[in-house]
């Protein structure tokens, strides 16, 4: 698995200014682009990117101007990578997409492989001094809507030595950044079962890592994934933790489903917080590092689209939460959204800024969520910078539903991409294929942002996988913009009765009566027009018009796109 050099291959231009932000870089094929370089008029410096986020702050930014808009057209790909990996039949797992950004530090990338691995590569030529394989396979495919992916490890200096933590599903290892290999100090012989100590048991299988962990001084902090169609009680909870760098040894941990004495406690009825899991911070989490605060964006508890077994707002799940850094006390909070039943939690790091609103200094924490919101809030003390509102939404139906009468709203920034649907937004090419996609969106239940998932299945937008995804933003600070790339497709959410008969392999990881289910595909296919002959070029279409996505400019200074 060496680098290989290649033709030129075409990239979209990004319409940025000279000193410029810069986004994820990922291929969805699988195939890492490691280095791009100007055929001309390149600058020779270089930048580290120590962090998956560009730094702890998560700002993505990059102060270089060698590329820029007069010469962004001649960039050629220097090198190229991948990492060859194929589904395993024999173990039924199968890698995802490549989603890794990697970090560059001493002119070596670090990078993770949808299966888990790390390689280090040589910035410059894309050669591969070596590569680390936890065998995260070994234990099938995992339970998560993404299946194996894994968008980064992070770094961390002990005494001059350099050490990559790699978080694999249930395990944390340590490795030795110059040979790859695990250090022995680190746990047991370079690992830590990261499934023991949590507010409750789990089966370990079932609990999964997607994004980096974050190092403040000698602690290693995660929160985990877990898989969304696991629905039985105490499945994996979403306790955020924090490990001795040196020895593997647990320090703290903040629970983000509160038991008793806990504060958000009360928010939890029918004993919902001693069996309901998930609640999990799987995005990647920021850190101000001179300050010692940790954002963490939370999850939805289990299950994302049927929350009656969980009556209640459900604190910590759909929040911001801060906190101490060293100690793991929460410092501050905010739900984002009450008793969550549309998945939208909360996918990517938080963006620490520092902004001009009205003319004031404000250290600004700026969370982007999957329903096209921007909640801006004082990174210290948790108040917003601009009022957010709360609004009426709509009820349930469902039987056993109870869904939160009102939601929060951010009166500014303004949305960032389309929330809800209409029979206007039916997709539009021609008046026969419009007619044809009203006719299939009246089979749903159609509203504004936050209609509840139905029985007959709601068209929600944002979907699922909407507005900021965890790709998130990217923020200049000599301008106060914050870029985004949003994604504008909807998702249909319906309550169904699972499947418990051993027709179903995965039955066991069902309890529940009810449950949320997204096996509905938001597309139509115009049978009407069979009659002219056009049958075979038939194809689903989207059941929305375009746009499909945006890319996005918010000025934080002035709150406006």
């Amino acid at each position: 698995m060496r680098a290989r050099s290649t033709k030129t291959w075409p990239r979209e231009p990004r319409p940025l200014d000279e000193r410029h932000s810069i986004d994820d870089v990922y291929d969805r094929a699988g195939l890492l682009l490691a280095a791009l370089l100007s055929s001309s008029g390149a600058s020779g410096a270089a930048q580290e990117w120590p962090a998956y986020g560009a730094d702890q702050a998560g700002t993505k930014y990059s102060p270089l101007d060698g590329i820029n808009r007069r010469n962004v057209e001649r960039l050629a790909v220097a090198w190229e990578w991948r990492p060859g990996e194929q589904p395993r039949e024999e173990l039924g797992t199968r890698p995802g997409n490549f989603q890794n950004t990697p970090l560059m530090i001493d002119n070596m990338l670090y990078v993770s492989t949808p299966y888990n691995q790390v390689a280090a590569l040589d910035a410059e030529t894309g050669e591969q001094r070596w590569i680390f394989d936890p065998k995260a396979y070994e234990d099938g495919q995992p339970p998560n809507g993404t299946g194996f992916v894994h968008r980064g490890v992070a770094a961390w200096r002990d005494a001059g030595k350099l050490r990559i933590f790699l978080n694999s599903r249930y395990r944390l290892i340590c490795l030795d950044a110059v040979t790859g290999k695990p250090v022995e100090t680190f746990g047991d012989g370079g690992t830590v079962d990261i499934s023991k100590g949590l507010v409750w048991e789990i089966e370990k299988r079932h609990y999964t890592q997607t994004s980096p962990p974050v190092v403040y001084k000698d602690l290693v902090i995660l929160g985990n994934g877990v898989g969304d169609r696991l629905v039985y009680k105490n499945d994996p909870p979403g306790d955020i933790r924090a490990f001795d760098a040196r020895t593997g040894k647990q320090v703290w941990s903040f629970r983000t489903i509160p038991q008793k004495g806990e504060v958000g406690h009360d928010s939890w009825e029918r004993d919902a917080e001693t069996f309901t899991g998930h609640t999990n911070a799987w995005a990647p989490m920021t850190l101000d590092e001179a300050r010692g605060l940790l954002y963490a964006p939370v999850g939805t508890p289990s299950n994302d689209f049927y929350g009656g077994r969980r009556p209640g707002a459900g604190l910590f799940g759909e929040s911001i939460v801060c906190l101490d850094a060293a100690t793991g006390q929460r410092k501050w909070h905010f739900q984002l959204v009450h008793h969550g039943i549309w998945d939208y939690d909360p996918p990517s790091p938080p963006n620490l800024v520092t902004i001009s609103p009205d003319g004031r200094r404000v250290d600004a924490v700026v969370v982007l969520t999957k329903q096209g919101l921007a909640f801006v809030f004082d990174r210290v003390t948790g108040q917003p910078v601009w009022p957010i509102e709360e609004r009426p939404v709509p009820p349930s139906d469902v039987p056993g539903e109870k869904a939160w009468p009102t939601q929060p709203f951010p009166t500014k920034p303004p949305a960032f991409t389309e929330q809800g649907v209409t029979l206007d937004d039916a997709f539009d090419l021609t008046p026969e294929l419009k007619a044809a996609a009203q006719a299939a969106l009246k089979k749903y239940r159609l509203g504004p942002l936050y209609t509840p998932p139905s029985a007959e299945g709601t068209l929600m937008r944002p979907g699922v996988i909407g507005g900021a995804n965890w790709g998130g933003g990217a923020f200049d600070p000599d301008t106060g913009r914050l870029y985004i790339k949003t994604t504008n497709q909807p998702s249909i959410a319906r309550v169904i009765r699972p499947d418990r008969s051993a027709n179903n392999p995965r039955a066991s990881e069902v309890d529940a009566e009810l449950v949320g289910d997204l096996s509905a595909s938001a597309t139509f296919t115009p049978e009407a027009l069979e009659a002219q002959g056009d049958a075979e070029r038939l194809m689903p279409l989207p059941l929305l018009k375009p746009p499909y996505g945006h890319l996005v400019a918010i000025d934080l200074n002035a709150a406006r796109r």
